[in-house]
């Protein structure tokens, strides 16, 4: 049977309503929830701490971490994560994990260079110590002294650095003064 008649008065409820949105759509929209979801969950504790998520968002990332991955739960709780995501604003949450991410790159950039330095004044001595006090004058040279000649002794006994506690500290050290 063939209807016939003017085609305007059959058209789809899409044609004409703007906020239309298309099943398409919202699975694209849920799916990239779910991305920012699985984003969090990636990150570690601490870097969701420095995010200050929603109290409820927060947890549920937390409780993700602790379901096993690649499991029918693990799959449904980032689902849950991405439907507590629709009330986050995305371009803030992006710029706060972009600011994290950032934070932990220049805090691993500032302990290569305390190890660099903490080697250096390990092999060269008195004269790094000099060096060191000439372009950074904050230090204090008898405490630097003090971590060196420990760290030496330590290093008779055990000769694995990162072993040593005072080398440790004395990299600590380094990296707080260190400000460039």
């Amino acid at each position: 049977m063939k209807i016939v008649g003017d085609s305007e008065h059959f058209h789809q409820p899409y044609d004409k309503d703007e906020n239309y949105e298309s099943r398409a759509d919202a699975k694209r929209e849920i799916a990239i929830y779910q991305e920012y979801g699985n984003r969090l969950v990636a990150l570690s504790k601490t870097q969701v701490q420095k995010l200050n998520l929603d109290e409820t968002l927060y947890d549920n990332v937390l409780k993700a971490k602790t379901i096993k991955i690649n499991t029918e739960a693990h799959r449904r709780h980032i689902q849950y994560i991405g439907k507590l995501m629709r009330y986050v604003d995305l371009e803030e949450l992006e710029v706060a994990i972009k600011n994290v991410l950032n934070q932990n790159s220049n805090e691993s950039a500032r302990t290569n260079v305390a190890d660099k330095t903490r080697d250096q004044l390990l092999a060269e001595g008195d004269s790094a110590v000099q060096a060191l006090i000439e372009q950074h004058p904050e230090f204090d040279r008898q405490k630097l002294r003090q971590y060196i000649r420990q760290t030496k002794k330590e290093l008779t006994k055990n000769p694995d650095i990162e072993a040593s506690k005072t080398a440790k500290e004395l990299s600590k050290y380094l990296r707080n003064e260190i400000k460039d």
